[in-house]
């Protein structure tokens, strides 16, 4: 069966890594990407003075941007710091978790256990799941 909707989990969270958000734009969660591209933005114009970046308004040199980083308080470093890590996490298993419900309306994977399904057989021979109802499910969804 084609694997149309498999996301790379690793590449999600490099994604987010770069910028929080982003992991979330490549796995097309927008209202999840906005939320932390708010979040992100949000926290840095509360913990960040204005006169933290002034250093950057006589240019974009590495001295200048080394000047404007020492300006950026502690709390704000770590703010953010805490905020990319949470975002790669979530990244990471809206990917993984995005991948196993693919698997599970393709068919190749039990909905129940997780386990692979033979094709010749109705259920599960792993936990004995009748698999019919999600059948018909995953055949509702890809009609809509």
């Amino acid at each position: 069966m084609a694997e149309t909707g498999r996301k790379r989990p690793w590449l999600a969270a490099v994604l987010a890594f770069l910028y929080p958000g982003l992991g979330h734009v490549y796995l097309r969660e927008w209202l999840r990407a906005v939320l932390w591209f708010g979040l992100v933005y949000s926290t840095t114009a509360l913990l960040i003075d204005g006169n933290a970046m002034a250093p950057l308004q006589n240019g974009f040199t590495l001295d200048n941007l080394l000047a404007a980083a020492q300006n950026v308080p502690l709390e704000a470093s770590v703010a953010v710091l805490a905020i990319t890590a949470l975002n790669m996490v979530d990244a990471y298993w809206m990917a993984t978790r995005g991948n196993v419900t693919t698997e599970v309306l393709e068919g190749t994977k039990c909905p129940n256990c997780g386990k692979e399904l033979d094709d010749d057989i109705e259920f599960c021979h792993w936990c004995t799941t009748e698999l019919d109802q999600y059948r018909t499910e995953a055949d509702a969804e890809a009609e809509q």
